[in-house]
Formats: structure tokens, sequence, C-alpha cells
């Protein structure tokens, strides 16, 4: 189904909105704005991992409240524990029963701040609530609010005190973003302007829930056509035959492609998916999935390499 023409103009001016206004805070990342808003409206979770101070928790924070969802923080540190994410049982004397105290978790949008510096035991309680947006606890399942989007930060595995990431969650995020230091004429800007803490205090919703689903589900119906489906297949099958990596991309790395590329035509006002689009996320989408087969000290662009790599059939 193809967007129908006015809703389309409605639904560009919705994203652009929250674009303009993240734009505001986040100075001279529009791309990065613009795949952190993909992911989303893939219904995909986003891990953002740089250096500390380059605005990794500002970007989450902007994204919550430009989209009017609730929010909540996470700071995640070595000495967290399950409980501290899902929530508590506790005894009440006057009910004669335990009460179930719920955790952060139970928001609209987590921000998991510097999630590996947690133990992997602590991270492996965001999985759950990641694939299947419920949380068990005490023998009981529990559905979390709907929609439901983790955005983890991570420092680089380098730096002190960090836990690397287990497979198994880095393949939960839909897409891995980074967004290095500033242009010059941003960081200027930033030197200069009013301090982004009373800036993301004054900020209104771009959006609201209702809104955003409503985004989401116009994003999904973006075409894609047959020829289109060869050519993320056929960079899937490139990964899994190569040399260079370990091991492939698995079939939900396809499937967060084609969701990505459908946001991102989306976003860009097209009524179907060009193979301009899935080269502009599969940088984002494919990187943190695929381990390089030889030890290197240098930072390999795997969306480069793969799209020189890969014809466009």
């Amino acid at each position: 189904m193809l967007l129908k023409p006015q809703f389309q103009t409605a639904s560009r001016s919705g994203v652009h909105r929250v674009i303009e206004a993240a734009g505001q805070i986040i100075l001279g990342k529009e791309a990065q704005i613009r795949l952190a808003l993909a992911c989303l409206l893939a219904r995909g979770h986003l891990l953002i991992e740089d250096l500390p101070g380059v605005g990794k928790t500002t970007l989450a924070q902007v994204l919550a409240r430009t989209l009017g969802l609730d929010f909540h923080r996470i700071q995640f540190t070595s000495d967290m524990l399950p409980a501290d994410i899902i929530g508590v049982s506790v005894y009440d004397r006057e009910r004669g029963g335990f009460t179930f105290h719920p955790g952060p978790i139970f928001a609209q949008v987590i921000l998991a701040d510097e999630v590996n510096r947690a133990t992997p035991k602590t991270q492996s309680a965001l999985l759950e609530a990641m694939e299947e947006h419920q949380v068990t606890a005490e023998g009981e399942t529990r559905p979390l609010p709907s929609p439901f989007f983790v955005i983890a930060t991570q420092n680089p595995s380098e730096q002190v005190g960090t836990f690397p990431l287990p497979e198994s969650q880095l393949d939960r995020f839909l897409m891995r973003l980074e967004l290095g230091y500033p242009g010059r004429e941003a960081e200027r800007a930033l030197l200069s302007g009013a301090d982004r803490r009373d800036l993301l205090a004054a900020m209104t919703p771009c959006l609201d829930p209702t809104e955003l689903v409503g985004l989401q589900v116009e994003a999904a119906r973006v075409h894609v056509a047959p020829a289109l489906l060869d050519y993320v297949q056929a960079i899937v099958e490139h990964t899994r035959r190569s040399q260079d990596y370990v091991a492939g991309l698995s079939p939900r790395a396809a499937l967060a492609l084609l969701h990505a590329a459908r946001a991102w035509a989306f976003i860009e006002g097209r009524d179907k998916v060009i193979p301009e689009d899935v080269q502009a996320v599969l940088p984002g989408v494919a990187a943190h999935r695929l381990r390089p087969a030889h030890d290197t000290n240098r930072r390999v662009d795997v969306g480069a390499q793969l799209v020189a790599a890969v014809p466009i059939p």
C-alpha cells in the first residue's frame, strides 16, 4: 500500500518538526537525528556509542520530549541489580501479602545510560523487555507501555569500568549510532548559545503517542519492490560468504535493514524504497552485528565496505 498524498504531507510535516526541534539542541548532527528517528519509526531500539560528553544522553532526552513520550532514565552502574530495573515485591502488612513495585523499565522511552557499565547479569534484564515488550518478575508477566523504546548509551569498550554487551543483546538494537565531535561552526554556536539543559527544559512535544503510532504504521506500508529485496538479500548473503567477518548477518538483521530502509524512505518523503535508502541505514544496522575476522587496530567502515562490495541489481 502506497502512502496517500494528503497523509504523506501531514506525516512529513510532523517528522520535519521533530527533526527541526532536535536540531536546535543537537547542533550539526542532522544525519544522526534522522537515523535515530528512522530507528524509532521502524519500532526498533537504539544504541548510541561514543566518548563521554558528545551529546548521547541529550539526544535520547530530545527524542523522548519531541515525540511526547513518557520518559525514564536509568543510570547503569557496576553494582546495579536486575530488580533495580524491573521492580521488586515488598510485603504489605496491611494487605497481608506482597505488592509489586514497578521499576523504571515501565515507561514508553527508557534511557539506559552507560549500559555497558553494568554487569552482564544486569544487562540481560533488558533482553525480555526489548524483545517481547514485557517483563517477568516474581513468576508473573507484566506488559510494558506502548509504544516502548530503549535508547541505550555506552562508552567505548576500552574505557575503564565497562563490560562488553553480549552479542545477543547487541542484536536486539536495530541501530547503533556514533555522534562524534561537532564541526567547528556547530561547536562555536554551542559555546556561545544558551545552556542545553535550559533549552531542553523549554521544549514542547511535536507529536503525541497516537500520532507516532500512526507514523509507524505508514512507514511500514512504504512499498518495497522485488528488485530491492534482491539487493537486501545480496548484501546479507555477501556477509555470510565473506572471509572478512566471523559470522554473517542473521534473518533478524535482514528484517531490521528492510524496516529501517522503509522508515528512512518515509522520512525522505518517498512512497517506495530505493537502494540509496538501504545504503543510508546500512552502517547503523550492520556495523554492530558484524565482527571482523581479522584483528585490526583501525576502525573499519562496514557500510562503505558493503556498498562497494555488493552491486545494485
